[in-house]
This record gives structure tokens, sequence and C-alpha cells, in this order.
């Protein structure tokens, strides 16, 4: 196996396990504009109507996935090119895609505007956390 898909999809999932912590601490301490989270919203969006804790194991499992293929195409791409600009752009693409893609499917409109604005810095601030620590996890190996 390429050493920059194992790299890129391990560090991937460290990144997003960042990134979830930070959005657990949110959570819980009510700072988070977003409830429910959006991967168990997707999940239930896609699946309809499961079992209480299904829709959350579903988005956390879709979560890290994505978190971890998104680390993979990162890595595979830029091989040894890494830099923490070129990871904030390419969290910000992560971030763009959620914003135009993901919250409109859900139906909370472009930038959670549907919903409340202030899902867009968090979730801004939550992706930066991902990119931060995919490309430095990149750089440092």
């Amino acid at each position: 196996m390429n050493i920059h898909i194992k790299k890129g999809f391990v560090l991937g999932l460290a990144a997003t396990f960042a990134m979830t912590v930070a959005m657990f601490f949110s959570m819980i301490s009510k700072l988070s504009p977003m409830l429910p989270p959006i991967p168990g919203a997707l999940a239930k969006w896609a699946f309809g109507a499961l079992p209480k804790p299904a829709p959350m194991g579903i988005g956390i499992f879709a979560h890290f996935l994505y978190g971890g293929v998104a680390g993979l195409l990162f890595s595979f791409v830029l091989k040894e090119k890494v830099n923490i600009l070129k990871g904030i752009g390419w969290g910000i693409f992560l971030w763009l895609t959620m914003q135009f893609i993901f919250l409109p499917i859900l139906g909370w409109g472009v930038f959670g505007s549907a919903i409340n604005p202030k899902i867009a810095v968090a979730t801004l601030m939550l992706h930066l956390i991902y990119c931060s620590t995919l490309s430095w996890g990149l750089k440092r190996e």
C-alpha cells in the first residue's frame, strides 16, 4: 500500500478525533449551536427513523470514515509537499463542502442560516482543528 495513503488515512482519523473531542466539549458545555450533532442528523436524514443510538453510531462511523478518506486524499495528492497553509486550504474546502452540500441537505440552509448563523463559525473552527492536526501530523512524519 502506498505510504501516503496509509499515513493520510490514519492521520485523517486522528484529526477527526481531535475535531470530535472539540465538538463533544462544545456540546456538553452548551457552547455549540448545533443540536443535534451534524453527523447524527445526516444519518437520520439518510436512514430515517431508527432506534435511538443507531443514528448517532452511524453518524460517528461515517464522520470518521469521511475524515480518514479526506486525510488520505490530501496526503496522496500532496505527498511530501504538505504545509500548514495547504492544510488550512484543504480544511476550508471541506468546510465549504459542508456548508453548500450537507447543511442544505438537512434543511439547515447554506452556512446553517435556517437554524443558527453561528453554525458557520463553529464548524469552521472544527475544520481548522481538523486541518491543523492533519497537516501537522503529515509534516511531522
